[in-house]
């Protein structure tokens, strides 16, 4: 199984198994992004909850193909808003 995290214009596809937790998929993303777990919120954007560290991806819904929305904390301890591009429009 995969779910396909989103952010700006980038698209990772992280394959997972339902009884992994959050934290675990913010492991995986910690190697591409180079930004650590504590730095990384994850939302699902069908129902746009934020993805518990401690809870396995099942027990949140998170299906196959699942597209998830990575933001970043900030300077200020914030974290960023959800910003995901939309495809360019292809020229007529």
């Amino acid at each position: 199984m995969y779910i396909r995290v989103k952010r700006n214009k980038t698209t990772y596809f992280i394959q997972f198994d339902p009884t992994e937790t959050t934290l675990n998929i913010k492991q995986k993303l910690h190697s591409l992004i180079d930004q650590p777990p504590s730095n990384q919120r994850l939302i699902l954007l069908a129902t746009h909850d934020v993805l518990d560290d401690s809870k396995t991806l099942a027990n949140q819904k998170v299906e196959n193909d699942a597209i998830v929305a990575l933001t970043l904390r900030t300077d200020d301890n914030q974290f960023e808003d959800v910003f995901i591009a939309a495809p360019e429009d292809s020229p007529s």
